[in-house]
């Protein structure tokens, strides 16, 4: 923070840094409770159920995406694991089964400040 109490952008830079790291950290200790990982064009989860159903209305398709227990990847978030989470999207949805090998995550990974 600057003499006059501003923030600089440098200031702002090492904040969004120190917090995508402490994001990666927490989602290297978490990997291993869930089953799935799943993408949308906004969020990325880890989630134990997924319920992904392709709808139409109107002659536009959408979809319709139900997570429980799952874990939310956004820094801005406080409480990032959640019960139930509803998603409607019209763009793609990737849902990946993670296989045991998936999970092992190197301590450190290729996050590096």
């Amino acid at each position: 923070m600057g003499d006059d109490g501003r923030v600089s952008a440098e200031d702002l830079e090492n904040y969004e840094t120190d917090m995508e790291l402490a994001l990666y950290r927490e989602y290297r200790d978490v990997v291993n409770l869930f089953a799935y990982v799943v993408e949308t064009e906004r969020r990325f989860y880890l989630a134990n159920q997924v319920d992904l159903q392709v709808r139409s209305a109107a002659g536009e398709v959408y979809f319709e995406l139900a997570l429980a227990d799952a874990w939310v990847w956004d820094v801005y978030r406080s409480a990032r694991f959640v019960k139930s989470v509803r998603v409607v999207t019209f763009k793609d949805v990737n849902v990946e089964e993670l296989a045991k090998s998936d999970l092992d995550v190197p301590d450190g990974g290729g996050f590096r400040r």
